[in-house]
């Protein structure tokens, strides 16, 4: 794997620290990602890789780091990995009504 910049530095962030705000909107990719699963609730990897336009090995780097952030969550069913906005998170619902207003506005 190719070490990004972003891996290193939140490989800096200890577990129990929050991920910076600027290293998580540091990405096109994560947003396009933080958007579908803001607004689909949760898809499969397969489908969040092709409406975003990634390829599947950034799609799951990605998503790792949201994981890491707790604004995603992995379910498994077999062979199927579902990811699912969590909206419980304050966090994540903050950033979908953000979201919301953000497109809503002109």
């Amino acid at each position: 794997m190719i070490d990004r910049p972003e891996t290193a530095i939140l490989e800096q962030v200890p577990d129990n620290r929050l991920i910076p705000v600027e290293l998580l909107f540091s990405s096109r990719g994560r947003i396009k990602i933080i958007r579908l699963l803001a607004e689909c609730g949760e898809l499969n990897i397969s489908e969040i890789a092709r409406r975003a336009q990634l390829n599947h090995s950034t799609t799951r780097r990605h998503l790792r780091f949201l994981e890491r952030a707790q604004l995603v969550q992995e379910k498994t069913f077999g062979r199927i990995r579902i990811f699912r906005y969590k909206i419980e998170n304050l966090r994540a619902l903050a950033l979908r009504r953000f979201i919301e207003l953000w497109e809503k506005s002109e």
